[in-house]
């Protein structure tokens, strides 16, 4: 994580000493942190006077205040953000995206463009429909890691232990090249295969030793561990073999499956997105 920018993504109900274990980690890696607080405005009240082609539309004044006043507490919280961050010496800058919650997360896109890893805030799940609306956009749009979970303490950025749960394929490829940083200072990287292929066409001929191999070049030190599910959902096996290797932060592949399939089935990614107990880093 030295010399990276991260954007930290946060909802308006999000408190400023919460990000002390991200403003310590940025202050001794000269990471600079984007954050960019999500404010969801008052839904629109259309009223409509007569009918048909002599209809007009008109917004109560009561709305244009409730809006001005959501405006305000929003740009008071990105003050005491600001300051908190400034005052914790971590270089930092803060801005604020509003609007329908619908239309927030393809706005947030734009500053996720210029950053090397994106953290989701915990205090964004307590509004599910922005909650997945913006972690849908950045996996599918943004070109950085998305890591959940991350805010709790300063070892899902600077991990001893991280847990790479892999399966070939360009999502998990691309999570690990996201999580490089964190992986080469890492004491120990479990490459974890589960229920891998028997053809050599599905894993190669050595499961795991391709990436394995990859991953050492780079100075990391890994172990490659196949294990079985049993016949259990793979999120759970892998959530109980994380917990075995006390990672830090486990690193898989997303929604390798279709969205849709994992929504109405379940699925890994489901399950790691909904768990809170391990940071977890994702790519699509």
């Amino acid at each position: 994580m030295q010399n990276s920018t991260l954007l930290v993504v946060v909802s308006q109900s999000t408190k400023p000493a919460a990000l002390e274990p991200l403003s310590e980690t940025a202050r001794e890696n000269n990471v600079h942190l984007i954050v960019v607080i999500l404010g969801v405005m008052p839904p629109i009240p259309v009223y409509t006077y007569a009918i048909g082609e002599y209809g007009a539309y008109v917004l109560p004044d009561s709305w244009y205040a409730d809006v001005e006043r959501a405006n305000a507490a929003l740009d008071k919280l990105r003050k005491q953000v600001s300051q908190y961050l400034a005052d914790q010496g971590a270089s930092a800058e803060v801005r604020v995206v509003s609007g329908d919650a619908a239309a927030i997360p393809d706005a947030l896109t734009r500053h996720a463009l210029t950053c090397d890893g994106i953290v989701i805030g915990d205090d964004l799940r307590a509004q599910t429909q922005l909650f997945n609306g913006v972690l849908r956009e950045m996996l599918y749009h943004a070109p950085a890691g998305v890591m959940l979970n991350a805010q709790k303490s300063t070892s899902a950025l600077q991990p001893k232990s991280v847990f790479v749960a892999w399966k070939a394929g360009g999502p998990a490829a691309r999570a690990v090249r996201a999580a490089l940083p964190l992986l080469r200072t890492a004491s120990a990287v479990t490459v974890a295969l589960f229920d891998p292929g028997t053809e050599p066409w599905e894993e190669g001929e050595t499961p795991g030793s391709d990436v394995a191999a990859w991953l050492s070049q780079q100075g990391c030190k890994v172990t490659v561990q196949p294990y079985p599910s049993g016949g259990e959902e793979i999120g759970k096996v892998m959530l109980k073999r994380a917990r075995e290797t006390a990672a830090d932060l486990i690193v898989m592949g997303a929604y390798d499956h279709s969205r849709l399939r994992e929504i109405v089935f379940g699925g890994t990614t489901q399950t790691m997105i909904e768990q809170q107990d391990f940071a977890v880093l994702m790519c699509h």
